[in-house]
C-alpha cells in the first residue's frame, strides 16, 4: 500500500503525483531585477559589475550605468579590512556560501550611510548577486536607544555601565599600544552632604544640583578630554586614560576641588557643597577594571574618613593594612576555634619585698599568614566584630586553669591572676554567669582571679555593667582599672564602685627613668593618687617599670607592686612555674 505525499491521499494502485520545480527564466529575473526596490548588482568572477539596477544606483546617487565595469568592492568598502575582503573574494571563487556585513558607505556632496551588504553565488553561473539596503535609520534607532541605555537621565553623563564599557576599552588599548603613556587615572568623588540636601529640599533641587555639579564637572574634564560620568546617586568619575603621571591627576582633582567650593544657586536657594575624592594613578599593566575601582572606592573611603572635603591619593602601605585588617577581622572567631592564641604572663611584683604576688594573662596570636601577633594588632577588631566574647571567655577559662595548677604546686604561696575584660564581655555576655562557671569548673578560688577593665569603661558605669560588677565583687573576684590615669580619673565616682586595685597608667612611670631629670610634678602627681587609693582601701600597681631607679621611687612613695620590663617580658607559663620553684625574685 502506498503512502501519502504533501498531505494528499491516493487509492491503493494508483501513481503519485509527480511535482515538478518550475525554474525562473532569464527574462523573469531581469525585470525582477530592474523592479527591485533593493539596490542590487550582478558581480562576475573578477569582482567587476556586470550590470546594477536603478535602485542601486539611487542608494549611491550616481548612474546605474556608470557602476558597469566598475569594482563593487570600490563602492561597497569591501576592501576595508583584509578578512571582509579575503571572504569576499571567497565568494565570487564560489568557495563559500555567503557574505554578508555593514558598511558605511559615501555619497556625492560627502553624505554618508550606513548599509548592510550581502553577496551571494548566482546558480549556474559564474557570477555572484550583490545586494545593498539602507540602514540608516534603523542605526540611528539603535544609536539613539543605546545612547538613552548608557546615559544618566539626570545629569545626561555616562552612566555606569557606559564608564565601564569605556574603562575596559581604555584598558585593553593601553595594554596594546605602544605610543601612549601606558598609565591610567582616575577621580572617584562623593559630594559630602548630599543626603541632607535631599531631604530638606526635595529630589527635585537635588537633581537640579546634581546637574548643576556635573556641568561644572566637566568644565573641568573638557581640557584634557577626560570621560565625566555620574555612578549612581552623588558618586561621579572622572577617567583619565593616556595619564602622564599622579601629579595630572592631583591637580585635576584639586581644581574639581575648586570648582565645587563655589555656592549653586538652586531653586532659589544658595547651596555650598564639597567633594571627598579618591584618587588612584597606576601603570595599565596588570591592572584589571575591577581593581581599579576597588583601589578608587577605598581612597574615597579614606579622604571621607579623614575628614571630608579633601582628595586623597592611594597608598598602597596604608591599603595593605587595611587588607591585613580585613584578613583578620575574618579569620578572629574561627581562630579561637582553631586554639590558634595562647597566653603569656607578666609578673605582678611587690615593691617593698620584691616578690611576686599575681600575674597579668596576656594574649598572643600564632597567625598561621602573619606569625605571631601581640593584643593591639587585634583586640580592637575582636572588640568591633564581637569576636571579644568567645575571645575571652576562652582567656578567661585558659588563664584560671593555669592558676589553679600554679595553687596546686604551691599552696603555700598562692598567686593571683588578672584578666583584661574588654567593655563588650560586660555587655554583649553574661560575665557573671561566664566567671562562676570557669571558677566552679577550674576550682580557682574566686580571690586568686582579678579582673581588669578600662577606666573609661568603668567610670561612669550604670545599669547592667555596675551590677555586673557588683556581682563579680560579691563573689569575691577583685576587680582592678587599668591605664589609671588617663581617662576621668574621677576618683570620688570611684569610692563608689566595686574596685580593688587601681593601676597606674604607665605615662607617669616614664617621668622616674634615671637618665632623665626628674620630673616633681609626676612624682607629686602620682603621690598624691597612691595617697588617695590608699584612703579609699585601694591598692596601686604601678605600670611599665623598665629599671631599678623607678622601682626605688615608686615604692618610696607607696605604691603596692609594680609591673614591667625591669622584672619581666611576659614570658610562657613554665616560666613562671621555673620562677615560683625556686623562688628566686625577678
Amino acid at each position: 500500500m502506498s503512502g501519502t505525499l504533501d498531505g494528499q491521499g491516493g487509492s491503493p494502485g494508483t501513481t503519485p503525483p509527480v511535482v515538478t520545480q518550475r525554474h525562473v527564466t532569464s527574462n523573469e529575473f531581469r525585470a525582477a531585477f530592474r523592479a527591485a526596490h533593493l539596490g542590487m548588482a550582478v558581480v562576475g568572477r573578477d569582482g567587476l559589475v556586470r550590470t546594477a539596477n536603478d535602485a542601486l544606483g539611487a542608494l549611491l546617487g550616481t548612474d546605474p550605468a556608470r557602476l558597469q565595469d566598475s569594482p563593487a568592492a570600490e563602492f561597497t568598502g569591501l576592501r576595508e579590512d583584509s578578512r571582509t575582503w579575503s571572504a569576499y573574494r571567497e565568494v565570487l571563487l564560489g568557495r563559500r556560501d555567503r557574505l554578508h556585513c555593514t558598511r558605511r558607505l559615501r555619497q556625492p556632496g560627502g553624505q554618508g550611510l550606513w548599509a548592510e551588504v550581502t553577496v551571494t553565488p548566482l546558480p549556474e553561473t559564474r557570477d555572484a548577486l550583490l545586494s545593498v539596503a539602507d540602514v540608516s535609520d534603523r542605526r540611528d534607532l539603535r544609536a539613539r536607544l543605546r545612547h538613552l541605555r548608557m546615559h544618566d537621565p539626570v545629569t545626561r553623563l555616562p552612566n555606569r555601565s557606559l564608564f565601564f564599557e569605556r574603562l575596559a576599552a581604555a584598558l585593553a588599548t593601553a595594554a596594546v599600544s605602544r605610543g601612549g603613556t601606558g598609565r591610567i587615572g582616575l577621580c572617584y568623588l562623593d559630594l559630602d552632604g548630599f543626603k541632607a540636601i535631599n531631604d530638606t529640599l526635595g529630589h527635585r533641587a537635588g537633581d537640579r544640583l546634581l546637574g548643576a555639579v556635573a556641568r561644572r564637572l566637566t568644565e573641568c574634564a573638557a581640557p584634557g578630554g577626560h570621560l565625566v560620568a555620574r555612578l549612581g546617586g552623588d558618586e561621579f568619575a572622572l577617567l583619565v586614560e593616556e595619564s602622564a603621571g599622579t601629579e595630572q591627576l592631583v591637580d585635576l582633582a584639586a581644581a574639581v576641588q575648586d570648582k565645587l567650593s563655589r555656592p549653586f544657586e538652586v531653586a532659589g536657594q544658595r547651596l555650598a557643597v564639597s567633594a571627598s575624592i579618591g584618587v588612584v594613578e597606576r601603570p595599565v599593566a596588570g591592572t584589571h577594571a575591577t581593581e581599579l575601582m576597588q583601589a578608587a572606592d577605598t581612597t574615597l573611603y579614606w579622604a571621607k574618613a579623614d575628614g571630608k572635603a579633601r582628595w586623597t591619593l592611594f597608598d598602597p602601605e596604608r591599603n595593605a593594612h587595611r587588607m591585613t585588617r580585613q584578613a583578620l577581622s575574618s579569620t578572629l572567631r574561627p581562630a579561637v576555634e582553631r586554639e590558634e592564641f595562647v597566653l603569656q604572663y607578666q609578673p605582678l611584683v611587690g615593691l617593698g619585698d620584691g616578690v611576686v604576688r599575681g600575674v597579668e594573662a596576656l594574649v598572643r596570636w600564632h597567625h598561621p599568614q602573619f606569625g605571631t601577633l601581640a593584643p593591639n594588632r587585634f583586640i580592637g577588631l575582636a572588640e568591633e566584630t564581637g569576636a571579644i566574647v568567645p575571645l575571652g571567655r576562652w582567656v578567661l577559662a585558659t588563664a584560671c586553669r593555669q592558676a589553679r595548677r600554679w595553687q596546686l604546686a604551691h599552696p603555700a604561696e598562692p598567686i593571683l591572676v588578672s584578666v583584661n575584660v574588654a567593655v563588650r564581655q560586660v555587655w554583649d555576655s553574661d560575665l557573671v554567669a561566664d566567671v562562676a562557671a570557669i571558677l566552679a569548673e577550674t576550682g580557682l578560688p574566686p580571690h586568686l582571679l582579678q579582673l581588669e577593665l578600662t577606666e573609661s569603661a568603668v567610670m561612669g558605669s550604670a545599669g547592667r555593667p555596675l551590677q555586673q560588677l557588683q556581682a563579680l565583687s560579691d563573689m569575691g573576684v577583685a576587680i582592678a582599672i587599668d591605664d589609671f590615669g588617663t581617662g576621668y580619673s574621677n576618683l570620688a565616682y570611684l569610692s563608689r564602685l566595686p574596685v580593688s586595685t587601681l593601676k597606674l597608667d604607665g605615662s607617669f612611670v616614664h617621668g622616674f627613668r634615671a637618665e632623665e631629670h626628674p620630673n616633681p610634678a609626676d612624682e607629686t602627681i602620682v603621690e598624691a593618687l597612691v595617697q588617695l587609693a590608699h584612703r579609699l582601701g585601694l591598692t596601686v600597681t604601678a605600670e611599665c617599670v623598665e629599671s631599678a631607679e623607678q622601682a626605688e621611687r615608686l615604692g618610696r612613695i607607696g605604691c603596692d607592686t609594680g609591673q614591667g620590663w625591669f622584672y619581666s617580658r611576659p614570658v610562657p607559663a613554665d616560666r613562671i612555674s621555673a620562677l615560683l620553684s625556686t623562688g628566686v625574685r625577678p
